[in-house]
């Protein structure tokens, strides 16, 4: 009987040191990608999804054999949400001659920030969630995946004014690169409706207190207030706004509220809501369920659009990388004639300038819940 456990014993061992090896054995290193996020401070939520979800689509694609014989290993940097630390990241990662490209940052404006780093060093950035119009076009390496402000802001716009019927409307902005573009673009996209803009209002990154401008921003009536933040700061405003008492306003915002944390944070305040997301769990199609089952399964938590965003992100590297191997130059040029990728953000293809167009779902918090608007 001892005999038969120690054969059985040393088959295990055997089967576990292939597996942890069998990288390594298949005669190449791994293939090193870079993801550049905030892991910590005010956006951490989002940089956390970011990693949870490559994290997810590295295990899957080395457990099926790697990209052509090799493993994907990532390097990961936090940026903290600041445009310096994205800068110095990027200065890390390009002069790693390992690392083949990179993905990354969360925000629009370290995207900006790390920009000439990688454009001078000649590497690939793949931004699952910059959406400046300026981004991707201000690089030929630089790709962004989840569409830009110049298509939703003129969809919330119509959301707001064909859909909803509003037509006096009110704009509470984060003065910063992305929240400044995120305003012009709703804004012209509601003038073009006929829809009045009766007020435009922004507020500092540090600010917490948004007593006053909700004040300023009530006096003038608007019938739809859009908040241009992200979801912490929404959720403050939506709790100081319920404490003013100013409960007779529609209150919209982009696809940068669409997280667990607005609800967790927000509570009863935020219920009414209306934003947008390229990703929806409830989503029936395979490449969706899957994803959403292994990250459930993985992180007991359902994953939001950005965690589907990275998720792409990772996916689309490695399979141009199955197409192109792991020259920087090539990786770019083979991003480039991306068509129809089947990502879990919808298809992707990349415009000239190497943007996507994306379809936006409607959304409305209902119930303490995101729920597509009907």
């Amino acid at each position: 009987m001892q005999r038969k456990i120690n054969k059985v014993g040393i088959f295990w061992v055997a089967f576990i040191l292939l597996y942890t090896i069998a990288p390594q054995a298949w005669g190449a290193e791994p293939i090193y990608i870079a993801l550049s996020g905030p892991l910590t401070g005010t956006y951490a939520e989002y940089g956390q999804n970011f990693k949870k979800a490559i994290s997810l689509g590295v295990e899957w694609i080395n457990a099926a054999g790697g990209v052509n014989g090799r493993p994907i290993e990532i390097v990961v940097g936090d940026s903290k949400g600041d445009p310096k630390e994205s800068a110095a990241l990027a200065q890390k990662f390009t002069s790693d001659k390992r690392i083949v490209a990179e993905i990354g940052d969360f925000t629009s404006t370290c995207c900006l920030a790390a920009q000439p780093i990688y454009d001078r060093a000649g590497m690939v950035q793949l931004s699952p969630t910059s959406s400046h119009p300026k981004f991707a076009p201000g690089s030929p390496w630089s790709f962004g995946i989840i569409g830009t402000q110049a298509g939703e802001g003129p969809f919330m716009a119509r959301f707001a004014t064909e859909t909803l019927g509003k037509k006096k409307l009110g704009v509470l902005y984060i003065n910063n690169d992305w929240g400044i573009v995120a305003k012009d673009m709703f804004v012209q996209g509601a003038e073009q409706t006929g829809a009045e803009i009766v007020a435009v209002e922004h507020y500092f990154e540090a600010e917490r207190d948004f007593t006053g401008v909700l004040t300023k921003l009530r006096g003038l009536k608007p019938e739809l207030l859009y908040i241009c933040s992200m979801y912490n700061d929404a959720a403050l405003i939506s709790k100081q706004r319920a404490k003013l008492g100013w409960t007779d306003v529609d209150v919209m915002g982009p696809g940068s509220l669409y997280s667990p944390k607005l609800l967790e944070i927000g509570g009863d305040a935020v219920n009414g809501l209306y934003t947008s997301a390229v990703f929806f769990p409830k989503d029936p199609r395979p490449e969706v369920q899957k994803f959403v089952q292994g990250f459930e399964a993985k992180y007991q938590g359902t994953p939001n659009m950005f965690a589907g965003v990275a998720y792409d992100a990772i996916n689309l590297l490695a399979e141009t990388i199955r197409k192109a191997g792991t020259d920087r130059k090539a990786i770019r040029d083979a991003l480039a004639q991306t068509k129809d990728f089947p990502g879990v953000t919808g298809k992707i293809t990349f415009t000239a300038n190497g943007d996507v167009v994306k379809d936006y779902r409607k959304l409305v918090i209902k119930d303490g819940a995101f729920t597509l608007y009907e």
